[in-house]
């Protein structure tokens, strides 16, 4: 966990907010654990331990290997990286003694899902967007929200780091369709400032996930079949579906009023619907493993690219 928040700092860039949100993270994951995870998030920030030493503490080559993945799809959770990342990952790399090409070829295919062009695969809601209002079938919008949140969920009931992963390039799809239904043509600097604004920063929310993990049992997998149980466990799942749901619906409100919401109100009303959306999982957790089964992990790059 330690290399995860490392990684989540790795940038220099992190904003105010993000800090904030990841020091929740570590607060509110600690709770009946035998990890101090905010004495952990301290040290990282406070760099009272080196990269080198995190790594030294990993002797099975199967964990080693899953930190190293984990520490990609960090750097990657708000976009390709940058040099710092980059050269952190490297690093990292060289600590935890793995082979090159192996390691060099699973940080491309989560940089080909950072990458991931916003325009969806399919027409969305509206017509092209011109600034303007355009009508809008808010039921359809309701099902685009509904789907995005059952694969979403769907892929996190899968083992690989990569499935993750692709959960935060698909959340800002599904935020610029909504835009784009409303008649804005969204960037991704904008999208992710929106998802900042309630508190669901894109590597805070990875870093949650991979923290969900972890404490669900993860190390107790490492030589005996690591990770061979641990989709079984819905909490990374049906956390993912309500995230999606209430970043989905809240966007649909700020939108639709023209974007003249006050950033104060959009917190409460992403909580509200945050709890509509832990209260709909239950309801469709039957297609959520379905749709888990159906997913081809090779094709994920493809997958979210025809969303």
């Amino acid at each position: 966990m330690m290399i995860c928040l490392m990684a989540a700092f790795a940038d220099g860039g992190k904003d105010e907010r993000e800090r904030e949100q990841i020091r929740r993270i570590a607060e509110g994951l600690a709770p009946g654990t035998e990890i101090d995870l905010p004495g952990l998030y301290q040290d990282v920030l406070l760099k009272r331990r080196t990269l080198e030493e995190a790594a030294a503490g990993l002797t099975n080559p199967e964990l080693r290997q899953l930190a190293y993945e984990m520490a990609v799809c960090v750097c990657d959770a708000d976009g390709v990286q940058n040099p710092a990342e980059t050269a952190f990952l490297e690093r990292l790399r060289t600590a935890l003694a793995l082979e090159a090409k192996p390691a060099h070829d699973f940080a491309k295919e989560a940089d080909e899902l950072a990458r991931t062009p916003l325009a969806a695969g399919s027409e969305s809601a509206a017509t092209a967007a011109t600034g303007a209002q355009t009508a809008v079938d808010t039921k359809e919008l309701d099902q685009m929200v509904l789907k995005y949140s059952i694969l979403n969920a769907a892929l996190e009931l899968l083992p690989q780091s990569l499935a993750s992963m692709a959960i935060l390039p698909l959340q800002m799809k599904m935020v610029y369709s909504i835009g784009k239904a409303y008649g804005y043509d969204l960037d991704q600097g904008h999208i992710k400032d929106f998802a900042a604004t309630l508190g669901v920063g894109l590597t805070g929310q990875y870093v949650e996930q991979i923290g969900r993990k972890l404490l669900g049992g993860l190390f107790k997998k490492v030589g005996g079949g690591m990770l061979g149980g641990l989709g079984k466990s819905a909490t990374g799942s049906a956390f993912s579906f309500a995230t999606t749901y209430a970043l989905g619906q809240v966007a649909r409100h700020y939108y639709a009023s023209g974007r003249t919401i006050d950033v104060n109100q959009l917190k409460p009303i992403f909580s509200s619907l945050l709890e509509q959306g832990s209260s709909l999982q239950t309801r469709y957790s039957g297609e959520i493993q379905e749709k888990a089964r159906t997913l081809d992990i090779k094709q994920l790059a493809g997958l979210v690219r025809q969303q």
